[in-house]
């Protein structure tokens, strides 16, 4: 539709395409609800008011929204396909995401943020990218790919790179690595720095922030947000799966700042996008905490649309794309339609879009272990006390504890009676042979192992277990899965999830991944006798060596404070 067609449509002069008639049509500029139509051409709003279209839907005093927006996610970790993951969201209103590709990465480098920018073609959901800007996180683990920024630099001219993602190496942005600086000094003017720093404070902060860094996804308590906010930095308020931090962040959003805060998950896993819904259910909660209802409309729509420079997205209003979600009431917040560019998308919780144009991936392995160096979880006694990492429940933090281990036959043993096992990282994308070993206190397991493909941030293998035997049929099953979830015992598989798609992605049905999630979780805590929460997100975290205090990876026991490797015997 050419740009003359749009403004005679405007004007009154010809019918639009698509009228939505009788709506309450929430205004994020001026913050009122006013009553009327809005007009819809081609892919855009063209006018508020009185309207006459070839198509009108009567929508009978419910509420007009702009599409949700959610500022921050990593797809990959709702494990399933991103086509799997629209189908789930767009019903829930989300209409944008803004995906830091950062795990991908790690296991497959540019072609990595390559899959997830192809794997958007042809899906009723825009999906912009923030190239990820720590590929490896550190040097003490072995990740899958090294991205510097001569390897990123050219991704800019793609439209749908919005920025440089989360910096989480700020030690590196205050010591003035050459590398980060580089990442820095090659975003354009027009795109975004987005930061991670939880408990960054003081100097410390303003010199993080004089980069060019803009944005905070870690802050988790009010004190901590308000001194970002006070230096000029966005707030992603993050509600998903592992970190949520809504109620502790709300008593700091006030309709003066509001502005500079939106909504974001970090991560969402299938039980909870299928059960809970996405940026609908932080706005829902939101409401219910207090929060006015039109602050929390912008604060998943026109504020991280003007964050990342959208601008012709996140409001009702002539020149805007259409996209846009009709709901019931603020209380129920029951999403009744979702168009996209103008074109009806889901109803009434039904995804209506079919694919026109499926797009095919190839993508290399990235299990490649090698057996005659990885088969080997010993870990010989000398006489002395061990370190050993003290799982803290529904935390990613752990302790570092001192205890005397279980000895038999000169070697280091799991203890079942106090719930001290045996953990192992396995090096599964170069084939090296490296392995890390370590004991871990907190995962409960009377029997069996557990192991997974999804281990943060470089996404090696990662298996607990109370036996060597079951802890290296947990490896060979993840192998031959080509990634994946496993739960095992005396000697047989009891439950799998593949992942077969850089180890961290399903090729099947979002139910399906939900329902063998489900299955993998109660065995592990029925059968093997967990009693944690959720025992394979823990398991993820138990290789990240930028959490404290303890963190086992592929290179050995990392002491996550001092951050460098450490003995697992104590002097």
């Amino acid at each position: 539709m050419t740009l003359e067609e749009l403004i005679s449509i405007a004007n009154g002069e010809k019918e639009a395409d698509l009228v939505l008639k009788n709506g309450r049509i929430i205004n994020v500029f001026s913050g009122e609800i006013t009553e009327g139509d809005v007009a819809i051409a081609g892919n855009k709003i063209v006018g508020i008011g009185d309207y006459k279209g070839i198509k009108e839907i009567d929508l009978k005093g419910a509420y007009i929204s702009p599409g949700f927006i959610d500022g921050h996610i990593h797809l990959e970790s709702s494990m399933v396909t991103i086509a799997e993951f629209t189908k789930a969201v767009v019903p829930h209103g989300t209409t944008t995401v803004i995906a830091d590709p950062h795990e991908i990465a790690n296991v497959l480098g540019l072609d990595g943020i390559k899959f997830i920018l192809n794997s958007s073609k042809y899906n009723p959901l825009s999906v912009y990218v923030m190239l990820p800007s720590c590929v490896p996180a550190t040097s003490m683990e072995t990740s899958g790919s090294e991205l510097n920024s001569f390897d990123l630099e050219g991704m800019f001219q793609i439209k749908w790179i919005k920025g440089i993602g989360e910096m989480m190496n700020y030690p590196g942005v205050i010591q003035r690595s050459p590398d980060v600086l580089a990442k820095l000094n090659m975003a354009p003017a027009w795109s975004r720095i987005d930061g991670h720093a939880p408990g960054l404070r003081g100097k410390a902060l303003s010199a993080y922030i004089s980069a060019g860094i803009r944005s905070d996804h870690e802050c988790t308590t009010v004190e901590e947000a308000r001194e970002k906010l006070r230096q000029g930095m966005h707030i992603m308020v993050r509600e998903g799966s592992t970190a949520r931090n809504l109620e502790a962040l709300l008593p700091l959003i006030t309709p003066i700042n509001s502005r500079y805060c939106f909504f974001v998950t970090d991560d969402k896993d299938p039980a909870d996008l299928l059960t809970e819904g996405h940026i609908d259910f932080i706005i829902k909660k939101a409401i219910k905490l207090g929060l006015p209802p039109i602050i929390a409309i912008q604060m998943a729509t026109i504020n991280p649309a003007s964050y990342f420079y959208l601008t012709e997205k996140g409001a009702i209003t002539p020149g805007y794309q259409a996209d846009i979600v009709i709901f019931n009431n603020f209380k129920d917040f029951k999403i009744l339609k979702v168009f996209r560019e103008g074109e009806l998308i889901a109803e009434e919780g039904e995804f209506l879009w079919k694919s026109k144009r499926p797009v095919q991936h190839i993508l290399r392995s990235s299990v490649n272990v090698a057996w005659n160096k990885s088969k080997n979880f010993t870990i010989p006694d000398r006489g002395k006390k061990i370190k050993v990492i003290g799982v803290i429940p529904q935390q990613i933090i752990t302790e570092k504890l001192i205890v005397t281990p279980k000895v038999e036959n000169g070697n280091i043993v799991p203890d079942i009676e106090r719930d001290i096992l045996k953990i192992a990282v396995i090096e599964r994308h170069l084939a090296s042979g490296n392995v890390g070993i370590g004991m871990v206190k907190g995962f409960g397991l009377k029997k069996g192992a557990i192991g997974s493909s999804i281990a943060h941030d470089s996404h090696n293998i990662v298996i607990v277990g109370t036996n060597e035997g079951d802890m290296l049929l947990a490896l060979k099953t993840i192998e031959h899965l080509s990634g994946g979830i496993v739960a095992v015992a005396e000697g047989k598989v009891l439950e799998t999830l593949p992942l077969p798609i850089a180890g961290l992605i399903s090729d099947l049905p979002i139910e399906q991944v939900k329902d063998k999630l489900e299955s993998l979780n109660t065995i592990v805590k029925k059968d093997l006798g967990s009693f944690l929460c959720n025992p394979f997100m823990t398991l993820s975290f138990m290789a990240l060596p930028v959490i404290p205090a303890l963190k086992l990876s592929d290179k050995g026991l990392i002491d996550v404070e001092q951050f460098s490797f450490t003995s697992i015997y104590e002097d």
